[in-house]
């Protein structure tokens, strides 16, 4: 996979090699179920990852919303993650930052109006990262910089009734 990135006004292509993402709980591009997000139980939905490159150290997860109508929601943020092809529903994963509800831990769906858009982000690392708990997303993307080996992702999206 390709991504060009710009930092300081100046562009530059990476290479990842591609993660596959899946959910038992929902097909991408399909709605996520009512109990993984504010109006259900609030809980992550399971994950299923494949292709991982052996050399992988750790995962981290990114889930947000870039529907929101202040910009892009941060709705969780983890890291070092034991390498592994499967993250549990409702289970401690690696070590939580700080989301933009201001908690460190899983916060579901909840858009006010409309249909959002929900990115389930994976990256594989290329070692462990060394981050407080009051790590928000862009402190986790930019410690991430260089150490990405693979990035996979799976979308999901939500409507409240």
């Amino acid at each position: 996979m390709q991504k060009t990135i710009f930092r300081k006004g100046i562009a530059k292509t990476v290479f990842y090699e591609n993660l596959v993402v899946r959910s038992p709980a929902f097909l991408a591009g399909g709605f996520i179920p009512k109990s993984y997000t504010c109006d259900g139980e609030n809980i992550n939905p399971p994950l299923q990852i494949e292709d991982c490159p052996p050399e992988a150290q750790s995962l981290a997860i990114i889930v947000e919303d870039p529907d929101a109508p202040v910009g892009t929601w941060s709705h969780w943020v983890v890291w070092n993650i034991p390498v592994t092809t499967r993250i549990r529903s409702n289970h401690p994963h690696g070590e939580a930052g700080r989301n933009d509800f201001q908690r460190n831990r899983y916060d579901g769906p909840c858009p006010h109006q409309g249909r959002h858009h929900y990115h389930f982000k994976v990256y594989a690392l290329d070692c462990l990262l060394t981050l407080g708990s009051q790590t928000k997303q862009p402190d986790l993307e930019r410690a991430m910089g260089g150490h990405i080996l693979a990035f996979g992702e799976l979308i999901g999206i939500y409507q409240r009734e």
